[in-house]
């Protein structure tokens, strides 16, 4: 196994390129423990440790998020509802290590969902810039979702101050504080925007109607709660945090 250190920017693209046998390593919180448990072996890790990735810059109404930023930062700079979610991930430790380019693209939990920051970034409408195939390019946090996150380098992103949000939430107590389930409201220059997170492998968007809040949607089961639990409680949760919004 090769292991890269890039200290700018610039180099981190380079020796990304397309991605190809490219493992990412940013905080590390998903990544090594799935090293040391044998469920993934990189060819070549890219750690951007030193590459000048973790500042927040605020211009106006628009604050900009460098990938390495760590959660623990995102708490008292960022706009609601990210604050909110950011101080709900999992614990001290982890929201220290863990950064927000690492947190929007870690691959759907097997037992646990994972990413909680996606849903926040959904609803406030965020912007990613990223790099890879192509070039480097922005998309919105709904295009990078969905066109696959793991061949793409994320370098910053870009959230504007909504003009309301609010945040709801159901977890389960644990030394991790694992979210059953969460949605993310914000009315935003394109509208009031609602995102779930715990109700498919990643954060989603859905309608803000709460009687229609399941269209599309098909809750997991997993190690914390059934789908079942997820629909009988997801238009509720949906309705509270529209209420909530201020």
């Amino acid at each position: 196994m090769s292991f890269l250190s890039p200290t700018s920017a610039d180099e981190a693209v380079t020796a990304f390129g397309d991605g190809a046998g490219i493992t990412v390593l940013a905080g590390g919180t998903v990544l090594v423990p799935a090293v040391r448990l044998g469920r993934t072996s990189p060819e070549t890790t890219l750690f951007l440790g030193r590459a000048g990735l973790d500042r927040i810059e605020r211009r106006g109404e628009t604050l900009r998020i460098g990938a390495m930023t760590t959660i623990a930062a995102l708490v008292d700079a960022a706009p609601e509802p990210l604050a909110t979610f950011a101080r709900h991930v999992a614990d001290h430790e982890i929201r220290g290590q863990a950064t927000i380019g690492g947190n929007i693209c870690a691959p759907p939990g097997g037992t646990t969902p994972q990413g909680d920051l996606q849903a926040p970034l959904l609803a406030l409408d965020a912007r990613v810039r990223s790099a890879g195939l192509g070039g480097e390019r922005t998309e919105s946090m709904d295009e990078f979702l969905a066109s696959g996150p793991a061949d793409r380098l994320v370098l910053e992103l870009e959230v504007d101050s909504p003009k309301r949000a609010a945040a709801a939430a159901v977890r389960r107590p644990h030394a991790h504080a694992y979210t059953v389930l969460a949605v993310a409201a914000a009315e935003t220059a394109n509208g009031v925007r609602v995102a779930v997170l715990g109700a498919g492998p990643r954060a989603v968007l859905v309608d803000p109607d709460p009687a229609k809040v399941l269209d599309g949607l098909e809750p997991p089961d997993d190690a914390i709660a059934s789908g079942w639990y997820r629909r009988q409680v997801l238009p509720g949760l949906v309705q509270r945090a529209l209420e909530e919004m201020r």
